[in-house]
């Protein structure tokens, strides 16, 4: 009796073998080909130039959505690197003074995919990059940061509604992306 069951233990330790085995087989040869990676190194090419904005920003959009202040101002966009790049100056003026930041993009070609680095005057520390690209017709960045404490989905939308007008939008998710709060309103027309 004790044969049979080495037998049947036997039987199982190769058949889980065998099973392991199948799992470890390289699957390169059943993989599909990768589609190809979308070009989005001209995303930003509607951004250059001169232009006038007019920015809301919503300092805390989870406990005082309303509290809002308005600012006005230009936005000046320059490519590097033949467009793999661009670099954005943004300056305003509001009821808290004047306002100085900017924005260096920087292209990915092997993803496919744009990183945003913002940087205010004020501290003059670039933030985490948010990341991102061309998503339904527009240019969607995410990225996660602090904001009061806590941890926030951050995501930064592109609407380019003709080559004379774009807004940018930030908005917020602290419950993982299920509900957004916006936070900044960039409204952008070219500057005449």
């Amino acid at each position: 009796m004790l044969r049979g069951r080495n037998r049947g233990n036997l039987s199982m330790r190769l058949n889980c073998f065998v099973a392991c085995l199948a799992l470890c087989v390289d699957t390169a040869a059943f993989a599909q080909p990768a589609a190809p990676v979308r070009d989005g190194s001209h995303d930003f090419d509607f951004s250059r130039g001169s232009w006038t904005t007019e920015i809301t920003i919503i300092r805390d959009p989870f406990n005082k959505p309303g509290d809002e202040i308005h600012m006005r101002g230009t936005k000046v966009a320059r490519p590097i690197w033949n467009g793999k790049g661009w670099i954005e100056e943004i300056e305003a003026d509001g009821p808290n003074g004047h306002w100085q930041a900017a924005n260096v993009f920087l292209y990915d070609p092997a993803a496919g995919q744009w990183s945003e680095n913002y940087v205010d005057s004020s501290d003059g520390k670039m933030d985490s990059p948010n990341v991102g690209g061309y998503r339904d017709g527009k240019l969607e960045f995410y990225s996660m940061q602090v904001v009061g404490g806590r941890s926030a989905l951050v995501r930064g939308t592109w609407t380019i509604s003709s080559p004379d007008l774009h807004s940018y939008e930030v908005a917020r998710s602290i419950d993982g992306g299920r509900t957004w709060r916006t936070s900044f309103i960039a409204r952008v027309s070219r500057a005449r």
